[in-house]
């Protein structure tokens, strides 16, 4: 049986400075508050990885054909959007494991 081949969705965020961060897209949500990503953070050393996994949650926005991903400014909201990301990473990355 032929294995899969892996290619991460890489996304480059510019902060307020324009300085560039690169991420890996985890998952995306569509909601009836919007359209929302979870990113986790690109390390160019291992020793910079963080023991704790970490993403981040921001929500997409469409202008004039362009996407954007913007801050989620209200903290429920956010809350609750990275309460959902968090069970379905759960249970995407523990299937993962499952099948190696």
């Amino acid at each position: 049986m032929a294995q899969e081949e892996f290619s991460p969705d890489i996304v480059m965020v510019k902060d307020e400075e324009g300085g560039e961060h690169m991420f890996e897209a985890l998952d995306r949500i569509e909601t009836d508050d919007g359209n929302f990503i979870a990113l986790a953070p690109l390390y160019d050393n291992e020793e910079d990885i963080p023991e704790e996994e970490e993403f981040i949650v921001l929500e997409v926005r469409e202008e004039n054909g362009e996407s954007y991903l913007m801050p989620i400014e209200n903290e429920k909201l956010l809350d609750e959007i990275g309460n959902l990301f968090e069970e379905r990473l759960t249970i995407m990355f523990s299937e993962d494991d499952e099948d190696e």
